[in-house]
């Protein structure tokens, strides 16, 4: 799922065009559902609308044909005419949609709306901006050479996952037969013993004790935890005899809690559909035993745990699984085909002028390299109060 950045800076744009607030609260739309109390109406399926026709006209923006013909008229002959009052702009279903599937695949309802909105502003103020000949700048020039190579960068990362996608149903097949372990699916039962026991709340005010008995009182403190940690250790290597013999696992849980001083009257034991990716690296040996098989004391910084395993059974190759092996086998090969773009290259900076490395936190992220093309008139950036594009 990727988004565009294009609309990104579209809903910027907007966004700062509308920044200026208003005086007076903005009438409801023509469109405001109806009043409390009242009768509500199921609203009426859209008609479908034909490709050919016309779902925008903007009245004040000459067609393309149009501006190409002014701008021969008025080439030998200064200054240029100004553009008839009844100048408009039709755009059609098909060409608003092929607008639209440029910024996002997937145009939503949403998506429509926003463009409709943007659509009209942008045509408008790039044309005033070409009368200002401000297309002809060497500041635009730069920047058009910072977005054609956003957009080519786009491209290839849309034309990647676009082959990355071709994945066959027989190499979802031979993956799954090649790769059974995972798609094992497990019952098991676990006991978890915590590592440190609860330490009752203290009742004397340390603010009210000397240094030396502030001291006194965290050797004795930190004495006590280590005792009780030992004592959990011993606990759990106890409770694993005591499951290898049969013991129900349940009664092994609630005597870990009463051990620890933890209250829990209904502890849960079972895991009933654990796969190898559902359980920590360190806890991974539990899938090698067999169904009935009890686990070695498995322990880490949370405490100790101990398994059996109740059940074991494969997985079919249905619809569910061949999605997740297809999205799997997807992303390994984006990473593999936009790895060898990524590596392609070394960049050798100029620390005298670029200043020492900066951490991953503070590297550029995205694609968003020149700053916002419409800025305040006194250099900040614009608010970010436009709605946010889909995701496709």
């Amino acid at each position: 799922m990727r988004k565009s950045w294009l609309l990104c800076v579209l809903m910027g744009s907007l966004a700062w065009g509308q920044a200026p607030a208003q005086s007076n609260p903005a009438p409801p739309p023509s469109n405001a559902g109806p009043a409390p109390g009242a009768a509500a109406k199921a609203p009426e399926p859209a008609a479908e609308i034909p490709e050919s026709a016309v779902v925008l006209t903007i009245k004040g923006v000459c067609p393309a044909s149009e501006k190409t013909a002014a701008v021969s008229k008025t080439a030998a002959s200064k200054p240029a005419a100004k553009k008839p009052a009844d100048c408009e702009t039709k755009i059609t279903r098909a060409q608003f949609e092929k607008i639209a599937n440029a910024l996002s695949p997937n145009v939503s309802p949403q998506l429509k709306h926003q463009l409709e909105t943007l659509l009209p502003r942008f045509m408008a103020m790039s044309d005033a901006a070409k009368e200002k000949g401000l297309d002809k700048t060497p500041h635009f020039e730069e920047m058009m050479k910072i977005v054609r190579m956003q957009v080519l960068s786009q491209e290839l990362q849309r034309s990647v996952q676009e082959q990355a996608e071709k994945i066959t149903p027989e190499q979802i097949n031979a993956y799954y037969k090649g790769h059974p372990e995972q798609y094992e699916q497990f019952s098991l039962d676990r006991v978890f013993v915590p590592r440190f026991k609860q330490q009752e709340s203290d009742k004397e005010d340390p603010k009210t004790m000397t240094d030396e008995q502030r001291k006194a009182k965290e050797a004795a403190d930190k004495a006590k935890q280590q005792e009780g940690e030992q004592e959990l250790t011993k606990l759990a290597d106890s409770l694993r005899a005591k499951a290898a013999a049969g013991t129900d696992f349940i009664a092994l849980q609630k005597e870990a809690y009463a051990a620890s001083g933890e209250k829990v009257e209904n502890p849960v034991v079972n895991l009933p559909k654990v796969r190898r990716t559902g359980l920590p690296p360190a806890h991974a040996t539990v899938f090698d035993l067999k169904v009935g098989d009890v686990s070695q004391v498995i322990s880490d910084n949370g405490g100790h745990y101990v398994y059996k395993v109740v059940s074991k059974e494969e997985l079919p190759l249905d619809q569910a699984l061949q999605t997740e092996i297809h999205n799997k086998l997807k992303s390994e090969r984006m990473k593999e085909m936009m790895d060898k773009y990524t590596n392609s290259f070394q960049a050798i900076p100029n620390e005298a002028y670029f200043g020492p490395a900066e951490g991953p936190g503070e590297m550029m992220r995205g694609p968003h390299l020149p700053p916002h093309p419409m800025r305040n008139p006194n250099g900040a950036a614009p608010p970010a109060q436009a709605p946010q594009p889909d995701k496709d």
